[in-house]
C-alpha cells in the first residue's frame, strides 16, 4: 500500500469533525480511502448506514450513482463526491431516456422493471423495484407472476437470476467493463497456479467464468462465505479493491486477485478516480454535490423502499 501522509489523513478527519461528516467507502476504493472510511461496503448497505446517522454531510467514496443512492435514502444530507467524473459503464448502458423510450415502444408488453441498484436516479425512477446482487433472486422470485420482467442493465446478473430462479426476464444488454474482462482462459490459468484455491465470482461476471467458479455471490456475502468456508487460498474475481477489505475483515486466509487476460488483477479506473487529496477537497469545498429532482428522488426512493420490503 502506498505510503499516505499524515498530514493529509489529519486533514480529513478534522474536515469531517468540523463538517459533521460520515465517510463512506465502497468496497472498490483504494486501499487509503477504505482505512479512512468510516464505513465500507456495497452501495445500498454504506447509503442505509448514512442515513442512520446523525451526520450533516455524506462524502461518498465510491462512482456518481451511488453518491446518488444515498441522496435518494437521505434527501434533507449534504452528498459530496471526491471527482464528478467517477462513472459506471454499468449505469452509463442504461440511460433513463433511453429506458423510458424503450418501454413507451414496448408498451404492449406491460414491463415490470427490475432495476439492479447499479444504475442512475432516473433509472431508479422508471423501475417498479430494485435489487442488489444480493437480494437480486429473492425480489424476482416474488414478481407478479402475471407481468413481463425487464431486468436492466446488467445482462450477466440477470441471466444468473434466470439460472437460479427459472423466471424468463427480458435482459438489458448492459455489462460492467470490469467484470466482463474476467475469462474462461484467465481463470483457468491462476487455478493452475493455484489448484487448491476456492474461486469466488461476482455474479457480473460471464456465464463462462460462473460456470469455473464454486461460489457465485455479491461482495457482502464474499466476506462471511471466505471467513466460513475451510479453504486456505481464494481466487476472488471481482474488481481488485475487494482483496483489501478481505484481507482487513479476514486475517487468516489467502486472497489471490482473479486475473484478466491482459492484467493480473482488475482495477475498475472509475473507482480508481476518487484519491484522499479529493476527499479532502470534497470536504472542503462541498462540492462536487449530489443533487436530484425532488420529482425524480421520490420515485426513485419508492422502488429502493418496495425492495426493502420484499427483502424482509
Amino acid at each position: 500500500m502506498q505510503a499516505v501522509s499524515t498530514d493529509l489523513i489529519s486533514e480529513i478527519l478534522e474536515l469531517k469533525r468540523s463538517r459533521n461528516a460520515v465517510i463512506l467507502a465502497h468496497n472498490y476504493q483504494i486501499a487509503a480511502i477504505q482505512e479512512v472510511a468510516d464505513f465500507v461496503g456495497d452501495s445500498l448497505g454504506l447509503s442505509r448506514q448514512a442515513a442512520e446517522t446523525d451526520a450533516d454531510v455524506i462524502a461518498f467514496c465510491g462512482v456518481h450513482f451511488m453518491g446518488e443512492t444515498a441522496k435518494i435514502l437521505s434527501p434533507s444530507k449534504t452528498v459530496v463526491i471526491p471527482d464528478r467524473d467517477a462513472g459506471c459503464s454499468l449505469s452509463d448502458s442504461c440511460p433513463a431516456d433511453k429506458l423510458a423510450a424503450y418501454l413507451e415502444e414496448h408498451c404492449d408488453k406491460k414491463y415490470y422493471v427490475i432495476a439492479y441498484i447499479n444504475c442512475s436516479a432516473g433509472v431508479k425512477a422508471l423501475a417498479d423495484v430494485i435489487v442488489t446482487s444480493g437480494n437480486a433472486v429473492k425480489i424476482v422470485e416474488s414478481a407478479p407472476k402475471d407481468r413481463n420482467i425487464l431486468f436492466v442493465p446488467d445482462q450477466n446478473l440477470g441471466a444468473w437470476v434466470m439460472e437460479k430462479t427459472g423466471r424468463q426476464m427480458d435482459l438489458w444488454r448492459g455489462n460492467c467493463y470490469v467484470h466482463v474482462e474476467f475469462t474462461r482462459d484467465s481463470i483457468h490459468r491462476i487455478k493452475t497456479e493455484f489448484p487448491a484455491a476456492v474461486v469466488v465470482a461476482h455474479p457480473e461476471c460471464t456465464l463462462a467464468v460462473r460456470l469455473l467458479a464454486d461460489e457465485v455471490c455479491s461482495t457482502e456475502k464474499m466476506v462471511s462465505y471466505c471467513r466460513d468456508n475451510p479453504a486456505k487460498d481464494f481466487i476472488i474475481v471481482t474488481e481488485s479493491g475487494m482483496l483489501h477489505r478481505l484481507r482487513r475483515e479476514v486475517p487468516n486466509k489467502n486472497f489471490i486477485p482473479g486475473p484478466t487476460d491482459s492484467c493480473a488483477c482488475a482495477d475498475c479506473r472509475y473507482m480508481k478516480m476518487n484519491t484522499l487529496e479529493k476527499l479532502r477537497d470534497c470536504l472542503a469545498n462541498l462540492e462536487p454535490r449530489i443533487e436530484i429532482p425532488e420529482d425524480v428522488r421520490a420515485k426513485a426512493e419508492y422502488s429502493v423502499r418496495r425492495m426493502l420490503e420484499l427483502s424482509k
